[in-house]
């Protein structure tokens, strides 16, 4: 164990991953947790859980929350984003007011924005420009990880010596963390692979066997590598953890949201009955329009996204995804 005494990490978004990634960090420094509920930050305080997003897992005791977000950005030697992409633009913009300079972000949000299709380390860097950025992304089951099983993630930031800082805060004895210098591939692996997630629900869903999902898998790595190497990533860092790890996890796991997503789709039901449903986000729906808006742009081809798509936005069925992809010619298995 690491102490940095002297240094307060503020983590903001007490959802299931956030108020995870805060319970690793208390471990080794002081650790301030933000929730738009203040239900939530005070039963953090005075119970040492969030039944909200994880009943039944407890919290390390040393973990402080708070409802009020200029107290948590504030404190803040290190700032960490565990909130949705689709509202990571605004409250960036609060974090402005309040945020001292050079501090790091931290962006744990595996998606993309609507319309200016950027990665949240680019929206970061937008708003606050000289911030030292990157993000933290991995094969990682917040409940897995609470409930004491080991694990391993990969920090990426733009500054090299800020991310070995980081490596340490946030590792413990049973959870493992890499550095990787490829934020743009990280990042990128992260969105792309929850869109797959949803196709390998979808199979599920189906009652289609093993075959089926060891192949939607390695294909659906395929795709989202050929994606992530056309907008500047690495090609190794996808078949790292952060890419085939995070895959992995994504799609076989039925903690996995996105996963569930495709099951669902899988059984018949509405994407529309299946939100309504959940109580967290599956960034996957979002994802997949960004997705094929950069395939096009990027000249990339990627069909299984593409029939994800479909099922997400154009009413197409399941079932009729598979025929799809099923009914493409064959070709060599390195095309493209």
């Amino acid at each position: 164990m690491v102490h940095y005494m002297r240094i307060c990490v503020a983590v903001i978004g007490a959802g299931s991953w956030g108020t995870t990634v805060a319970h690793l960090t208390a471990h080794n420094t002081e650790t301030v947790l933000w929730s738009r509920d203040p239900a939530v930050a005070d039963q953090v305080n005075t119970k040492h859980q969030n039944t909200k997003y994880l009943a039944g897992y407890d919290l390390h005791p040393g973990l402080r929350a708070t409802a009020s977000f200029e107290e948590a950005v504030s404190c803040a030697d290190v700032l960490v984003m565990g909130v949705p992409s689709h509202g990571f633009r605004s409250v960036m913009e609060n974090v402005e007011k309040h945020l001292r300079a050079w501090v790091p972000v931290v962006s744990l949000t595996k998606g993309l924005e609507q319309g200016s299709r950027l990665r949240m380390t680019q929206i970061v860097n937008e708003l606050l420009p000289g911030h030292p950025y990157g993000v933290l992304t991995g094969p990682n089951l917040a409940k897995e990880i609470l409930a004491g099983d080991a694990a391993a993630s990969v920090i990426s930031m733009s500054d090299e010596t800020v991310a070995m800082h980081m490596q340490q805060i946030i590792a413990t004895n049973l959870f493992r963390v890499y550095t990787n210098p490829d934020v743009i591939g990280c990042e990128l692996a992260g969105a792309l692979k929850n869109v797959m997630a949803i196709a390998s629900g979808m199979a599920d869903g189906l009652g289609t066997g093993d075959n089926t999902r060891a192949a939607v898998i390695t294909r659906g790595l395929t795709e989202l590598s050929r994606l992530g190497v056309a907008m500047g990533g690495h090609e190794i860092t996808f078949s790292g953890l952060a890419g085939m790890g995070d895959l992995l996890a994504t799609c076989i796991s039925p903690q996995s949201r996105n996963r569930h997503v495709g099951v669902e789709l899988g059984k018949g039901r509405t994407i529309e009955q299946i939100i309504a449903d959940m109580n967290m986000v599956a960034e996957g729906v979002k994802t997949s329009s960004v997705v094929m808006e950069l395939a096009e742009e990027h000249g990339v081809e990627m069909p299984i996204a593409e029939e994800v798509y479909a099922v997400l936005n154009e009413g197409r069925s399941a079932a009729d995804a598979y025929k799809g992809l099923l009914g493409r010619r064959s070709r060599a298995e390195m095309h493209g």
